[in-house]
């Protein structure tokens, strides 16, 4: 499944993000800290949603309430329906 995602607090603006049978397949930010956002894309490949929700949600960027990882969990979720 593609979704492309609307992040919101973030400098990133959008997320593309292919599940397939609960694994990610491709993820892309649009927007963002360039170098650290290919970082996550190229780290979370290849693995389980779950363990991409496990290590990832809730982090927070600065003094804001959410990050681009914890936007990338809220797509994942909406992924999953």
């Amino acid at each position: 499944m593609k979704l492309t995602y609307k992040t919101a607090g973030t400098c990133s603006t959008a997320i593309e993000v292919n599940v397939d049978n609960g694994i990610v397949t491709d993820v892309r930010f649009a927007g963002g800290c360039n170098g650290n956002l290919q970082g996550i894309c190229s780290l979370v490949k290849g693995m389980k949603v779950e363990e991409v929700l496990a290590r990832l949600e809730g982090i927070r960027c600065g003094g804001r309430p959410t990050s681009c990882p914890d936007q990338l969990c809220k797509a994942l979720r909406q992924a999953l329906g």
